[in-house]
């Protein structure tokens, strides 16, 4: 498995490898030797999450309070996304900024977000189905999210007008509004998780 750090510390993306057969293909979408290796730590699974998507849906700005926070694995099993890290963590030294990758069903790559980031895709094919391995379960109270298309951070949302929200996104707050209501994590409590 080969990996790359994205230009926002604490995410990186993982290119499995394929081995194929006349029966089909093999790969390790996950394995914890090489994950720890490259990101200083195991990932603490809690749990896992499948969401299934049609072409023009964004997911996101989502993230969690630290301490716990929330890390996520994520693929995409069957289709095409835009997946998008944003540094929403403050006095980060790329706070505000974002590295997207496009996620496929037929190279199995994966990103990792790490606690604090933001995170959030956009369906780029007629349906897709995404995995998240999760750190911590889901915590109503401990979740967050900012608009996806605060304009102020500008992501590349390929279907402009088209763009598919949920009630909740759609409601969310700007990434300043979310800075002036107190939600978003510091970039000190993300580097006291593992001693950074």
């Amino acid at each position: 498995m080969e990996s790359r750090e994205l230009a926002i510390t604490g995410a990186w993306e993982f290119i499995p490898v394929h081995r194929p057969d006349d029966r089909g293909v093999f790969l390790e979408s996950f394995k914890d030797s090489v994950f720890s290796d490259v990101v200083g730590h195991s990932l603490n699974l809690k749990q896992m999450n499948i969401s299934v998507s049609r072409i023009g849906t964004v997911r996101g700005i989502h993230f969690a309070d630290i301490p716990p926070g929330q890390a996520k694995y994520v693929q995409c099993f069957d289709g095409r996304v835009l997946d998008i890290v944003v540094d929403i963590r403050l006095g980060s030294p790329t706070f505000g900024q974002w590295d997207a990758v496009e996620l496929t069903s037929d190279q199995r790559n994966a990103v990792y977000i790490s606690e604090g980031l933001g995170h959030a895709f956009c369906a780029l094919s007629e349906s897709v189905t995404v995995g998240y391995l999760c750190s911590e379960p889901y915590a109503p109270a401990r979740e967050h999210g900012i608009h996806p298309l605060d304009p102020d951070i500008a992501l590349p949302w390929p279907e402009g007008d088209k763009t598919v929200l949920s009630p909740k996104d759609a409601q969310a707050p700007t990434l300043r509004e979310a800075e002036e209501q107190g939600l978003l994590p510091k970039f000190s409590d993300w580097s006291d998780l593992y001693g950074r």
